[in-house]
């Protein structure tokens, strides 16, 4: 990629403007300010994701209950394909439904949290997706 084209580090799918604010927000107080790109519904960021122009994220943070094209059907995409589906998917949702789980898992995301709407919590849980994620995980 060109230096103006940075590889991203985070690509964020959500479309609550208010929760991905507060994403955001979370993740730049824990030093994740480098690279992270919002997408507002699945089909963007499958076009983003299968761009032959762009590098992989490094991380995706998806929401399944989106419009256009849910999470589930943006996870399904990426892990079935051979070169996407490294790509580690961290659901980042509301749904405790245990289906949603359950077909998350045997779709092949690589975790399921629940997605905090207090602002500390979900600076906690930045830190902890920066610390696996980030720096302790080694990539493909």
């Amino acid at each position: 990629m060109t230096p103006m084209n940075p590889r991203v580090d985070i690509l964020l799918v959500e479309d609550n403007e208010d929760d991905a604010e507060l994403a955001i927000r979370a993740l730049k107080t824990h030093g994740i300010s480098e690279v992270v790109l919002h997408m507002r519904d699945g089909r963007e960021a499958v076009e983003y994701v299968f761009n032959p122009e762009t590098q992989p994220p490094r991380l995706i943070l998806l929401d399944i209950k989106m419009p256009v094209m849910d999470g589930l059907e943006v996870l399904r995409r990426i892990k079935m394909d051979e070169e996407k589906k490294s790509i580690p998917v961290v659901m980042l949702t509301t749904s405790m439904e245990e289906p949603d789980i359950k077909e998350c898992y045997q779709i092949g995301a690589n975790a399921y949290l629940l997605k905090p709407v207090d602002y500390n919590k979900f600076t906690a849980v930045a830190a902890q997706l920066k610390l696996f994620w980030l720096t302790l995980n080694t990539e493909p």
